[in-house]
């Protein structure tokens, strides 16, 4: 069957809550930052100046096709300049005492959490997070970095910031908590710190999250641009300290590729077919608990779990747990209220990144239909959850397919949405083959009543988190995160990690990560 791409024409009785619209977030934050917009457009920042250089890409938002500010992308000598002259503000940033450092970043942190309801609506307008995992986006950004200000000290005992700024190249869906998040602790060990925007959105939340750091005197550079007419700047300018990359194997392998041959540190996350196996277990209440908090956002983060590997005599129980929990599921427009003073509704996600996303996930599911795949549950648009008349082409309802074929890129790859495959296995030996599937991933769990079972199977899972019964996060201050495989390449990070990833220790050092040596680099 079509999966319906926009919306019925049946009446709604939803309407946009208060103040939420893109005029009025964009209103919001030409008067929160007035140096960094300028009429329709956002600015590029470098050499301590916002510039109204570069050629803004057109964008909609992913929420109702309205249209918002785009990215405006740079030249490659342009990128090329303000390369060279964040080099010349981490000369001069590296020697600010850490006291000054420390009160300059908390300043910052202060003033992005007076705006973090603004920087919150931003994230839904631009990237279609509902508004609790938008606000959460903002304050774990915030959460986080304090509590790197209480205690870099102790991190920063005998290491130094590195020969030149840190590069931060990372995907759209988390700017804050990941992005901004990474920036600021990167800056308060002492770095001048680079970012590009990401093309597919966060362009106005991450811009005005930069205008309230360099208010602040934070070394920040924030440019716009394609990937490959900046990355000879971003990625392969001697001036460059470390380079760190969230995104897709494809754009990270030839980073790794650049960042290998040059040397240079680097920190390299990839996507990876995250997986949950099920083995001899019977605890079906706590698993179907669990599953709609696996479909946060759409699936479209780094530690989402797509594929479920079960065992064939098990089959029928998962199916009676697993499909009321996915039936469950709330999707719609994430600032679609009955009366206009209402709270936000509370979704489990709202639009993918956008339509052409979308059609890209139609597209995927109906090839491994038409090759083989058996579906289990396609979820139905409720045009009660939407506004009327409004542009829906960036839903997607959640699907369940069984045995996607070897064939489909739903067999190996991250879908990066809503949309969940089902593996079935005899023995523990194509258990572990269908988990690793994609050689390597950040996180997997194993569902087992066994605890030995679980002790004596995991460390032969490719993911560097391994979960008994619950599912795994990424984590940045209690533990270490990395990958296995093409799921990283690098140095990991978390807690002291991620200061020691940006900062030069004693002599002979050598960091714990995934480097090409697949152990220590120094």
């Amino acid at each position: 069957m079509p999966f319906p791409t926009t919306s019925s024409t049946h009446p709604s009785p939803l309407t946009l809550k208060a103040h939420t619209s893109w005029t009025d977030a964009w209103q919001r934050a030409l008067t929160a930052a007035p140096e960094a917009f300028r009429d329709d457009r956002v600015l590029n920042l470098w050499n301590d100046a916002w510039h109204p250089d570069g050629h803004p890409l057109p964008a909609t938002s992913p929420v109702d096709g309205t249209p918002v500010a785009g990215a405006p992308r740079l030249d490659a000598a342009t990128a090329h300049a303000a390369v060279r002259a964040a080099a010349d503000r981490h000369r001069a940033w590296r020697h600010v005492p850490l006291p000054e450092r420390r009160a300059r970043v908390a300043a910052t942190l202060d003033a992005l959490a007076h705006h973090r309801d603004l920087l919150s609506l931003l994230l839904v307008r631009e990237i279609g997070k509902p508004w609790r995992l938008a606000t959460a986006d903002v304050d774990r950004a915030i959460d986080g970095v304090r509590w790197y200000t209480e205690n870099i000290d102790r991190m920063l005992d005998g290491r130094a910031p590195l020969d030149g700024p840190v590069s931060n190249i990372a995907s759209w869906n988390y700017p804050m908590s990941v992005l901004v998040h990474a920036m600021l602790v990167q800056a308060l060990a002492g770095n001048a710190v680079i970012a590009k925007t990401p093309t597919d959105g966060g362009v106005a939340c991450l811009t005005l999250a930069c205008a309230l750091a360099a208010r602040e005197g934070v070394p920040v550079t924030l440019v716009s641009g394609s990937g490959g007419e900046l990355s000879r700047a971003l990625v392969r300018a001697p001036e460059i300290g470390c380079v760190s990359f969230v995104g897709g194997r494809d754009t990270g392998a030839a980073v790794a590729t650049a960042v290998a041959d040059l040397g240079k540190r680097h920190i390299l996350e990839q996507e990876g077919l995250n997986t949950w196996g099920v083995w001899n277990y019977s605890d079906w209440d706590t698993l179907s608990a669990v599953i709609p908090t696996l479909f946060d956002y759409g699936k479209q983060r780094c530690t989402a779990y797509p594929r479920f590997v079960v065992q064939r005599t098990l089959f029928d129980e998962f199916l009676a747990a697993y499909l009321p929990a996915v039936r469950s599921l709330r999707v719609g427009h994430p600032l679609a209220v009955e009366r206009p003073d209402d709270p936000y509704p509370d979704l489990d996600f709202g639009p993918v990144i956008n339509a052409a996303k979308a059609k890209d996930l139609h597209d995927q599911v109906a090839e491994a239909i038409d090759r083989g795949a058996v579906p289990l549950h396609r979820g139905s648009h409720d045009p009660a959850r939407f506004l009327p008349g409004q542009d829906t082409s960036a839903y997607v309802q959640p699907v369940t397919l069984l045995n996607p074929p070897p064939s489909s890129p739903l067999h190996h790859a991250e879908p990066f949405g809503p949309v969940d495959t089902i593996v079935l296995v005899d023995t523990e030996a194509e258990l572990l083959a269908a988990m690793n599937a994609s050689n390597g991933a950040l996180v997997a769990t194993l569902s087992t009543d066994d605890p030995s079972v679980h002790e004596r199977l995991a460390p032969q899972i490719r993911a560097f988190k391994t979960g008994h019964n619950r599912p795994r996060s990424r984590g940045d201050r209690d533990e270490l995160f990395g990958g296995f495989g093409h799921s990283w390449r690098g140095a990991f990070i978390g807690g002291d990690l991620l200061v020691r990833a940006v900062t030069q220790g004693p002599a002979g050092e050598r960091l714990p990560g995934n480097f090409p040596d697949h152990h220590l680099m120094p």
